[in-house]
């Protein structure tokens, strides 16, 4: 017999999309939704979203924390959705429900204005709790060599409204002139390589280097993590300081360090045992006691990898890891491990690209913060239901389709809400969905090269040359003959 649990309780159709018909009830008595977000377990606790006995969310409103958070994430999963249509939403579902409401309508500014109520401290901890939920649920045989958890880390940037506000903490490229760029967020994101969640996250702005916005998610390493990072992250200071920690790495090699394969110890063919002296100059973002504090020199371990691709010349790149146990780390397993690498240009791909959060929308810098969280929080959420379906149907989570996963459920959650007063039944569509899940898998395509070039060509509009108030009388079109009076074209 199924548990109920309090997910999404009351207001969970608005993350999928609208109610179907059913027999009007009173919205705090809708207990048959819980049914449907059994698939997600009791993945954020209740109280979290509660109202607080003091402070700004301590009064009755129309549009409480609960209720805010739930319309902010179907905004999410939504991507071009404005706060008027999220607004409706929960206005048409009020309806539905016949819950008494008072004189009016909510507007898109009480909405906004929910929104900026949001502690967000509160969507850190539901951010983390499902996170560590997802780790949590993954499987031994999903781990790396000896169930070591593999950790994956990159960077990015994303960009939003330019307003004076963000522009102060998130100043543009400085090779944009003011008025035409906008403002740019650093973000760094450590993923799982078994799960595929997010597990943290910072950011800052664009000055600031990804290696720093590391340094912040140290604390939530464990120990006999193994880092898996690009070149950019690789570092004498980096390296040693995650092994003091108990933590292993496995880099490409920084482009700046020469490399000899004639010096140290050969554990094998393009395999070298090699020491590294720690750097006269301190490392960005040390201070002097953390500095002082590391070896003064310190065991790597080099392994040349050879990428070969079709119509190319062979590429020669250069790993350095710390794990120095040849027998329980071939270098082999260390190549295809760092080939392993590429899943999180796809994570942040689907972040970005399915759910836009390559161009955030709010206006103010706190927003921006929460919106930010909110994107991450919601694309756990998808891999939640990714997860939960490839281990149901013994598949490989590497293969089942985040877009596919989140249309899906977003699909099926009408039909199933609608069996609420059937349970088998709707026991029968949660089933059928996750068995759907698993069979739409993406082709396996070992080798695939897809250069970042696009094949439909730009809209020729013409581009701004400087701030918008300062163009005049812009032409439609960038065309060369565009200001060319019409007696000279006769």
């Amino acid at each position: 017999m199924p548990s109920k649990t309090p997910f999404f309780q009351a207001f969970g159709p608005l993350l999928f999309g609208r109610a179907p018909k059913a027999a009007a009830v009173k919205l705090s008595r809708i207990d048959s939704l819980e049914q449907l977000y059994e698939l997600f377990g009791d993945l954020i606790p209740r109280k979290l979203l509660d109202l607080s006995e003091k402070g700004i969310n301590s009064r009755s409103r129309s549009l409480p924390p609960r209720v805010t958070f739930w319309a902010f994430v179907a905004q999410v999963l939504n991507p071009g959705s404005s706060c008027r249509e999220i607004v409706r939403k929960v206005e048409a579902w009020w309806r539905w429900a016949q819950k008494e409401r008072g004189e009016g309508s909510l507007s898109a500014s009480a909405y906004s204005q929910a929104r900026a109520r949001l502690d967000k401290g509160t969507l850190g901890l539901i951010a983390g709790q499902i996170a560590v939920t997802l780790e949590r649920n993954t499987h031994k045989e999903e781990g790396w060599i000896g169930g070591r958890m593999v950790k994956i880390i990159d960077g990015t940037t994303v960009s939003m409204p330019d307003t004076e506000e963000n522009q102060r903490v998130w100043p543009q490229s400085s090779s944009q002139k003011p008025g035409l760029g906008f403002p740019l967020m650093k973000l760094a994101g450590l993923f799982s390589l078994s799960s595929g969640a997010l597990l943290d996250h910072a950011s800052d702005n664009l000055h600031v280097h990804e290696n720093q916005l590391f340094r912040q998610m140290w604390n939530g390493l464990g120990k006999d993590d193994i880092i898996l990072a690009d070149r950019g992250f690789c570092s004498y200071a980096t390296l040693a300081s995650l092994s003091q920690r108990g933590i292993d790495s496995v880099m490409r090699l920084h482009h700046a360090r020469k490399v000899d394969f004639r010096q140290g110890q050969r554990l094998g063919v393009d395999d070298r045992l090699v020491t590294w002296a720690k750097p006269q100059l301190r490392s960005a973002g040390f201070s002097d006691e953390e500095w002082e504090a590391l070896p003064d020199a310190f065991a790597v371990r080099l392994i040349r990898l050879k990428v070969a691709a079709d119509g190319f010349r062979t590429r020669s790149v250069v790993l350095v890891t710390t794990l120095l146990d040849a027998q329980s780390y071939p270098a082999d397993a260390l190549r295809a491990l760092y080939g392993e690498r590429w899943q999180v240009e796809l994570h942040f791909h689907q972040i970005k690209t399915l759910m836009a959060l390559d161009v955030l929308r709010c206006k103010s810098p706190e927003l921006i913060e929460k919106e930010l969280i909110l994107h991450l929080i919601a694309y756990n959420l998808v891999r939640v239901l990714m997860q939960r379906s490839a281990h149901l149907h013994h598949v490989a989570l590497s293969r089942v389709s985040f877009k596919g996963t989140l249309d899906t459920a977003r699909h099926f959650a009408d039909v199933i809400y609608a069996a609420s007063s059937k349970p088998r039944r709707q026991d029968q569509l949660i089933e059928e969905m996750l068995a759907l899940i698993a069979s739409d898998l993406i082709p396996e395509r070992p080798g695939r090269s897809e250069p970042r070039a696009k094949k439909r060509r730009p809209k020729n509009y013409q581009l701004l040359t400087k701030p918008r108030s300062q163009m005049g009388n812009v032409p439609h079109r960038n065309r060369p003959n565009q200001n060319r009076s019409k007696s000279a074209l006769t």
